[in-house]
């Protein structure tokens, strides 16, 4: 079966493969690829070409950390809109949030069971399914997992 990345330009490092839950090349965790202002240290994520908050700084690639807290979350509840594709066995309700990554906060997919979830829990980047294309390729997007004691 073949598996791709939903959008390459989210990730530092592309080359994917199928290794139990973290799927990059060599064993590596995946690394979100966002953009610091060489002006101001702004971070953003996902990368943008302006810095947000002054007009004179130059973006460059910024890979973040692997680590970092909920800060904020909810259940999505009913189907996003549209480009969102509900999976072949229909749609189930997950849960969002926001993630503090120390120097940006990152919307995300929070691949936590509901008995787990809370504010400042630790959590890691992980990949889990968004849909499977007609050809039967499996897409996969980026998510943050409980992280496991000793993780670093």
């Amino acid at each position: 079966m073949t598996t791709r990345l939903i959008d390459e330009s989210l990730f530092e490092n592309r080359g994917y493969h199928d290794e139990g839950d973290e799927r990059f090349d060599g064993g590596d965790p995946p690394r979100l690829a966002g953009a610091r202002c060489s002006d101001c240290g702004t971070v953003v994520f996902p990368r943008q070409d302006s810095c947000p908050r002054c007009p004179d700084g130059a973006m460059s690639a910024h890979v973040l950390p692997v680590s970092g807290r909920v800060w904020s979350w909810t259940l999505q509840a009913f189907p996003p809109k549209p480009p969102y594709r509900p999976p072949a066995e229909g749609y189930r309700p997950y849960h969002v949030g926001y993630v503090d990554l120390g120097e940006v906060l990152v919307e995300a997919r929070l691949a936590v069971p509901r008995a787990e979830i809370r504010i400042g829990l630790p959590v890691r980047l992980t990949t889990v399914h968004a849909y499977r294309e007609e050809d039967g390729t499996e897409v996969v997007t980026f998510a943050f997992r409980p992280e496991q004691d000793g993780e670093q």
